[in-house]
């Protein structure tokens, strides 16, 4: 299993797999052929078929520089992964190259069946059972275990990865107008954290301020703002939300909250190595479902709760995700995108509330291990019109102009 740091990546939304993918395939493309006089590129798939709404020839002409590139949408051929696009290279009329690349989700990419910039497989175990033992035998927590395998420059990258949570999340907070695109979605962050500084109650004033800040990381997310990949840009409001909600209202220490946000990486990985973290694959379970469930691991080891707890809060969130559909209407990740993010961040809490008292009364029969299989074998039942590629669900239910 790879670095923490494959899960967490800092770049542009809206997507990291139809938006940051693409821009590392074509930042390949540009550092191996750099005298090229143009490019032809061919989007399949979901790529085809949402890529205007996930900005991805926006993202390839800014990159490769649009004066050169010729974009086609093909929506048609059949194509064994739904993220793939081909990359043709010419010198004048002269093609002297053709690269396919396959976008796996969270900004990762396969070149020509190889998977691109490889990272070292570091850590000793692939599933959290394995984990548990070898914690146990030692007397770890997972924290400490995350720490034993990861390199020395591991805490200052999480620290950045700290910095761009609070920042994205603070920057969408202050923006107010209309998203871009034709949906023509009004930004709410703002106005829903104003509405919660005038909330008398407690508990509804703490959902508030969270649902505020999910909204926030996902209207810059959607705007093609910076965000983290947490695991996905599609599900990069449930974990910064946590995190500045546990920093700021909260008023939890940094470093706790680090190595939080280190858990939560674990988990995610888990889930990326043993199933998926891509919505075009798998549909929303396999990204919001992923992050509920890394949000659910850092709020139960943020309050202080064991491995096994926290293991237990992490299957409860990915559990009640599974068969999650990926409907965007329009191809923009903003319907139901957004709102779902703020829901998985309250269920976040509520996951980790309920596997404190769960582990005092019963032995979990469901372990986490067992739910990341299951969500594997259920993204492959659903049908392809349930999975990025506004083809079913709210995609064709709800209009996409107002």
């Amino acid at each position: 299993m790879q670095s923490i740091k494959t899960i967490y990546k800092i770049g542009p939304g809206p997507s990291s797999s139809h938006t940051f993918g693409p821009m590392m395939a074509s930042k390949y493309i540009n550092e191996h052929y750099p005298d090229a006089t143009h490019f032809k590129i061919t989007l399949f798939g979901s790529l085809a078929l949402t890529g205007k709404g996930h900005l991805t020839d926006k993202i390839i002409l800014k990159t490769l520089g649009a004066s050169k590139c010729e974009i086609i949408f093909d929506m048609k051929t059949a194509v064994e992964h739904p993220n793939t696009m081909i990359i043709e290279v010419f010198d004048n009329d002269t093609k002297v190259a053709q690269h396919t690349f396959v976008s796996i989700g969270g900004g990762k990419i396969e070149i020509d069946g190889k998977k691109g910039n490889v990272d070292p497989e570091i850590y000793p175990h692939t599933k959290m059972d394995d984990i548990q033992v070898y914690c146990n035998e030692r007397h770890l927590r997972l924290d400490q275990y995350i720490d034993e395998v990861e390199d020395s420059d591991f805490d200052s990258y999480m620290n950045q990865i700290f910095k761009q949570m609070l920042k994205t999340v603070n920057t969408g907070l202050k923006k107010t107008g209309v998203l871009p695109g034709s949906l023509k979605i009004d930004r709410v962050a703002h106005a829903l954290h104003q509405s919660a500084q005038s909330c008398s109650d407690i508990q509804d004033k703490n959902s508030l301020l969270l649902s505020s800040y999910a909204y926030a990381a996902n209207e810059q997310n959607a705007s093609g703002g910076i965000v983290v990949t947490a695991p996905t840009m599609g599900s990069c409001g449930v974990l910064p939300s946590l995190v500045y909600h546990f920093y700021h209202d909260q008023k939890y220490p940094k470093k706790t909250l680090i190595q939080g946000l280190k858990v939560a990486g674990l988990i995610g990985n888990l889930i990326q190595t043993n199933a998926t973290i891509s919505g075009a694959k798998a549909g929303c379970q396999a990204e919001v479902g992923a992050a509920c469930s890394m949000g659910a691991a850092f709020v139960a080891y943020c309050q202080l709760q064991n491995n096994e707890q926290i293991e237990c809060a992490a299957e409860i969130g990915l559990e009640h995700h599974l068969g999650l559909t990926c409907d965007p209407v329009g191809g923009y990740v903003m319907i139901p995108c957004i709102e779902r993010n703020a829901v998985a961040a309250q269920r976040s809490v509520d996951a980790a509330r309920l596997a404190k008292y769960l582990r005092n009364v019963k032995k979990n029969r469901v372990s986490f291990d067992m739910v990341v299989k299951t969500m594997n074998l259920t993204g492959k039942k659903l049908p392809i019109e349930l999975k990025e590629s506004a083809l079913g669900g709210l995609a064709v239910v709800v209009p996409e102009k107002a």
